[in-house]
C-alpha cells in the first residue's frame, strides 16, 4: 500500500515557495530582548499551604479565607453551580448579583452599581461606553493598564486622549481647558497600585465640575481601605458621589473584599447605559455566583467590623517607617501598598527570590508595570497581620537587601 504525501495548505506552499520565514519566528528575538532587559516573566503556581507569609497579594482585610466568606462562596456554588452559564443578559444573572449591587451602592453612597466579571472589564466597559467620537479623555500618566487600554480603545473609536502629570489636578484642569468638548471625561486611579499614593480627588472633582466634565475614578485600591469605615476615596475626600452627578467609580471585588470580579458605582442613568452598551458586560460571561456570594459576605463582614481598614493602614505605615529606618527607599503609603525601590530589574527579581527563600512572599514590579521605569519590591499590608509577622517582614526584607 502506498502512502500519499501530506497535503499542505496552499498558504503554506506559497510561503515555502517564496522563501518567507516562520510567521512567529520574531518571538525568539523578542524573548531574548526581554531576557537581556531583566523582564522575563513566568507563572508560579502556589500551594495552599506553602508556609510563606504572603505580602504580595491584595487580600487587604484578610477576608479571602474568612469563614463567613468561604462558607457563602461554597453554598452559592452548591446552589447555582460552578459558573454563571452565560452573559448576565442571557442566563448569567442571579439574585446574588442583585443583592451585591444593592449593598455595594449603599455602602459606597451611589444610586446604583453594576457587577462585572473583573475590575479590568469594568474599566474597559465604563470608559468606552461613556466616550466615543468627539469625546475628550484626560488621563493621569500613571493610570492602571486597564484604564490605559480603555483610553486606547476610545481613541481608536474617535476620541481625543490627553495625558496630565501624575496626581496633578491643576494639570488636568489645563488639559480640559485646552480642548473643550461636549463630552469630556477625566480618568484616574484613586490609589495608584505601584506606590500606593492617593491622587487629589477633591481637586479633580472641582476641575471637572467647573468644566462640566465627568470624573471616572478607579477605586480598586481604595474601597475597603480608606474613607469612613473603608468606604473608599470619595468618602476620604469628603465627597458624596450623588452630590455631583458627574462622578462614577469602579472597584474590584478581588482586593479588600477577598473574592473576584469588578463593579461600577454611580448614577442610575449611567448604570442603565452600561447595561445596554458596555461590550464587556453584554458579551462577557457573568461573574460566577460563588465569587458574588463571597464578595457579598466580605462586604457584610467589613460593615460589622469597621476597624479593619484602620488597622490595615496602621500596619502599612509601620512597614514603611521600618523600611526607612533600615535605610531603604520606601514609599509613604496612603492606603495599603508599600513599595521599596531596587537598583535594577534583575536585582529586584533576585531580592524577591531571597525573600521567598526566607519565608516571605513579596511582589516584584518591573517595567512595563512601573510607569517611572524603576523596579521595586511591592508589599501589601493586611489587617490580619500580628506584631510578630510585621517584624518578620521587616527583618527578612532588610536581611536580603542587595549588597
Amino acid at each position: 500500500m502506498t502512502t500519499e504525501p501530506p497535503v499542505r495548505a496552499s498558504g503554506a506552499q506559497d510561503a515555502a515557495a517564496s522563501g518567507l520565514t516562520d510567521p512567529f519566528g520574531w518571538l525568539a528575538a523578542a524573548a531574548r530582548e526581554r531576557a537581556h532587559a531583566g523582564l522575563t516573566r513566568r507563572t508560579r503556581p502556589r500551594a495552599h499551604d506553602d508556609g510563606l507569609l504572603d505580602m504580595a497579594g491584595n487580600d487587604y482585610l484578610g477576608l479571602t479565607r474568612h469563614p463567613d466568606v468561604t462558607r457563602a462562596a461554597a453554598a452559592a456554588a452548591r446552589r447555582w453551580g460552578a459558573g454563571s452559564t452565560g452573559s448576565r443578559l442571557v442566563t448569567g444573572d442571579t439574585t446574588l448579583h442583585g443583592e451585591l449591587e444593592t449593598e455595594l451602592a449603599a455602602f459606597y453612597g451611589t444610586e446604583a452599581a453594576l457587577v462585572f466579571s473583573s475590575g479590568y472589564a469594568a474599566n474597559i466597559g465604563l470608559v468606552t461606553s461613556l466616550s466615543g467620537p468627539g469625546a475628550h479623555l484626560v488621563c493621569d500618566r500613571y493610570n492602571h493598564a486597564s484604564l490605559i487600554d480603555a483610553a486606547r480603545l476610545a481613541k481608536a473609536a474617535g476620541a481625543r486622549v490627553s495625558l496630565f502629570d501624575h496626581a496633578d489636578a491643576a494639570a488636568a484642569r489645563r488639559a480640559l481647558a485646552a480642548h473643550p468638548a461636549e463630552r469630556s471625561l477625566v480618568v484616574s486611579d484613586t490609589v495608584f497600585s505601584v506606590d500606593g499614593d492617593l491622587t487629589d480627588v477633591s481637586g479633580l472633582a472641582r476641575a471637572c465640575s467647573d468644566a462640566g466634565a465627568a470624573l471616572l475614578l478607579d477605586d480598586a485600591h481604595g474601597l475597603g481601605v480608606i474613607g469612613d469605615d473603608g468606604r473608599g476615596a470619595l468618602s476620604a475626600a469628603g465627597i458624596a458621589p450623588d452630590d455631583r452627578g458627574g462622578i462614577v467609580a469602579t472597584a474590584t471585588l478581588s482586593k479588600a473584599l477577598g473574592a473576584q470580579g469588578g463593579a461600577v458605582l454611580g448614577p442610575h442613568r449611567v448604570i442603565r447605559h452600561l447595561v445596554e452598551t458596555a461590550r464587556t458586560f453584554i458579551f462577557d460571561t457573568g461573574l460566577a455566583p460563588a465569587a458574588a456570594a463571597g464578595a457579598l459576605a466580605a462586604l457584610r463582614v467589613l460593615r460589622a467590623e469597621p476597624r479593619r481598614p484602620e488597622r490595615l493602614r496602621s500596619i502599612a505605615h509601620r512597614l514603611a517607617a521600618g523600611f526607612r529606618e533600615l535605610g531603604l527607599d520606601a514609599s509613604t503609603p496612603d492606603a495599603a501598598v508599600v513599595s521599596v525601590r531596587a537598583p535594577s530589574p534583575d536585582e529586584a527579581v533576585a531580592w524577591a527570590r531571597r525573600c521567598r527563600d526566607a519565608g516571605v512572599r513579596v511582589g516584584c514590579f518591573r517595567p512595563p508595570s512601573v510607569p517611572d521605569g524603576r523596579s521595586r519590591l511591592r508589599l501589601t499590608a493586611r489587617a490580619d497581620l500580628d506584631d510578630i509577622e510585621v517584624k518578620r517582614v521587616l527583618d527578612v526584607v532588610g536581611m536580603t537587601r542587595p549588597t
